[in-house]
């Protein structure tokens, strides 16, 4: 009766289901598929997190799966090869097409090198392929040679009946002349295959010179998602129109000595900051605003580093006075207090904070008028008003914004694992904070994560009024900086300090409660709870705060229940880190976690066959392998599977007639 029942209930949707499967026997096949796939071993998930701009090292640890397809080359080949030909080989599939180049300007016998690559790649194929569906790998493969690659993984040369059969498909791609084509097709699937789900925890913006290409590379991903992070949303802001942001932005990629990503990346016309930097700051050395340079940046001379010196200090005074109005408009930020200019004694040089008098390392600041400090000068005006137009008609930049909002949210929970980027902000007793947001509106945890997200996308859409669309686009300057948001999460952010105040005792950010409870199992177990997050091996990962692991710090905290997997893959902090990332691996024997050394460069890597050096600490492993069943998509597959066979009921007891074909 209940039976019927639910039928009857659910009439419409079976009906639908019906013109996917319109018979019995297509019906029960898809079950016996869906059941199948339920066996298979649980695909391997990647987790990364501030990645800030390392285009090639984020590259290179794509195409290499972190080290897990030298791993497979290792176990596949063992002793039958030298390291030298492993390593070739290695390098032969993260960077194809440079390496077929070298291979064929030194290499005698190429037809020979051909046959014996061709094998070694389809075993490799073959290996990273086993834990997929038919269909899966089918999806994956290049139309031009789906069907060749399928047939030669489906059979093997050990089988003396089919031995002449694979050879024979690989000599005629030789002697068709395709064999360039074939492998670097085939070095592709091989490292698509070999990461199935790639989660990012924020940051891929800023310090280094390559955020826009680490987005052009993840556009051609399909299974990829991102928690934003702090320097995500600023560049978010800067793309919505917050001047605010725009000024952020900029500021900090001229710290960093960092043009690429403006220029060539977004087509965002710098001339006229360059023009009003050298009107009004010709004369300033500007010492505190001198950019942060690495090894990369030997191409930039003297005069250069000047000019981007004073550019860097002109826009970091735009940029004082718009986040003063921003704290004006909205008082329910608490941020009043930082309007800083107004504090200044520009007689005296010096600036009172708290009540305590600091000495300033400069007081030249020519746009300023000590009766109205936060006001724009008209050629400020002007020039804000042509950045935030080149801003706004990048086309690159407004397709970017469009990916990270698809791809992107504030948290994300994937196979029993709550992922953010920074924190969730608590009282001082450790329960959740609640949060005021639009003035009066108070939220927390997974319910503040949900509207601060609703907000976001509320800035780049049309059907919000205009005070909820203008309140939206102001609120990603308190995303980047204030007290309660959960990708700063500190009491302050003291950009002024450090660049006028040599004491640094006041430059201190003190960090908010998550901070403190975060080493706490009980604590995490809290948040876990909280968000609906459930299992015997659930886990918080997220990133924000570098793990100082050359001082000796564990990513591993809460006894296990918390990874924090900032590594530092910028070079500006290698030094303070001692290391250059990590990579968090989730396959189905459980967690690993890969800590890379400095990446050398691509050149080095194709040329000579160097590797980021990568060290694997075994996290959380698992006693039985886990499968499909064990994941998110074997929940959805058990419910597909729930409502074919009330399909097959409907059928078998006429409720709904099969289709003829």
């Amino acid at each position: 009766m209940n039976k019927k029942y639910n039928i009857e209930k659910d009439r419409r949707y079976l009906q639908l289901l019906s013109r996917t499967f319109p018979t019995v026997a297509e019906a029960s096949t898809e079950i016996i598929n869906l059941q199948a796939i339920l066996n298979l071993p649980k695909a391997t998930e990647h987790f990364l997190a501030d990645l800030h701009g390392e285009y090639e090292a984020f590259q290179h640890v794509l195409k290499n799966a972190s080290g897990n397809i030298k791993r497979k080359v290792n176990e596949l080949f063992g002793i039958s090869l030298r390291e030298s030909e492993k390593r070739d080989l290695c390098t032969l599939i993260y960077y194809p097409e440079e390496k077929l180049q070298l291979v064929k300007d030194g290499e005698k016998d190429i037809k020979d090198w051909y046959h014996i690559t061709l094998h070694r790649l389809v075993a490799v194929c073959r290996d990273v392929s086993s834990k997929y569906t038919r269909s899966k790998v089918s999806k994956a493969l290049p139309s031009q040679f789906s069907y060749i690659i399928q047939e030669l993984l489906d059979e093997r040369v050990e089988d003396k009946n089919k031995a002449a059969y694979i050879n024979g498909i690989i000599d005629t791609i030789i002697a068709t002349g395709r064999a360039d084509d074939f492998i670097i097709a085939i070095c592709n699937v091989i490292q698509r295959l070999t990461i199935d789900q790639l989660h990012i925890l924020g940051d891929i913006f800023d310090r280094g010179p390559g955020a826009h290409k680490i987005l052009d590379l993840l556009s051609g991903y399909t299974d990829w998602d991102i928690t934003w992070g702090n320097h995500d949303m600023v560049w978010m802001g800067a793309a919505a129109g917050n001047k605010a942001c725009i000024c952020t932005v900029i500021r900090l990629s001229l710290r960093y000595a960092n043009l690429a990503t403006l220029e060539d990346g977004y087509g965002i016309n710098m001339v006229p900051l360059a023009t009003f930097a050298m009107e009004h700051y010709g004369d300033d050395p500007c010492e505190e605003f001198m950019p942060r340079l690495t090894n990369d940046h030997s191409f930039i001379n003297e005069k250069t580093i000047n000019l981007i010196a004073k550019m860097h200090k002109a826009i970091t005074v735009v940029g004082f006075k718009l986040e003063a109005e921003l704290y004006s408009n909205h008082p329910d930020w608490n941020m009043q207090e930082r309007r800083l200019l107004e504090h200044i004694d520009y007689d005296k040089g010096t600036i009172t904070i708290d009540g305590n008098e600091y000495p300033l390392s400069s007081c030249k600041f020519p746009t300023i008028d000590p009766k109205h400090p936060n006001q724009l000068s008209p050629d400020e005006l002007d020039l804000i008003q042509k950045l935030h137009h080149s801003f706004s008609v990048s086309e690159k930049l407004r397709k970017h914004t469009k990916l990270l909002l698809s791809h992107g949210g504030m948290y994300g929970i994937y196979n029993n694992n709550l992922l953010f980027h920074g924190s969730i902000p608590l009282n001082d007793d450790g329960t959740l904070k609640e949060v005021e947001i639009c003035a009066g509106h108070r939220f927390s945890g997974i319910n503040l994560m949900k509207e601060i997200g609703r907000l976001v996308r509320s800035a780049f859409q049309n059907d919000t009024t205009d005070k909820e669309k203008q309140y939206a686009i102001d609120y990603f300057h308190y995303l980047w900086c204030g007290a309660n948001s959960p990708l700063f999460d500190k009491a302050k952010m003291t950009t002024f300090e450090r660049y006028f105040i040599k004491e640094k005792t006041i430059h201190k950010e003190q960090k908010g409660n998550y901070f403190k409870y975060r080493d706490r199992e009980e604590i995490c177990d809290y948040i876990m709870d909280s968000f609906g997050v459930t299992g015997s091996n659930r886990h918080i990962i997220n990133g924000h705060v570098p793990v100082h692991a050359g001082d000796g710090e564990s990513p591993i905290k809460a006894n296990g229940k918390l990874m924090v997997i900032d590594g530092g893959f910028s070079e500006a902090y290698h030094k303070e880190t001692g290391i250059a990332g990590y990579t968090l691996v989730y396959h189905s024997r459980g967690f690993q976690l890969v800590q890379h050394e400095p990446f050398t460069s691509t050149k080095d890597a194709i040329e000579r066959g160097t590797d980021i050096k990568s060290t694997i600490q075994i996290v959380e492993m698992s006693s039985n392998r886990m499968h499909v069943a064990d994941t998110d998509i074997g929940k959805d597959l058990r419910v597909q599977i729930a409502d074919l066979q009330e399909l097959l009921y409907a059928y078998r007891h006429g409720y709904i007639n099969e289709q003829e074909q």
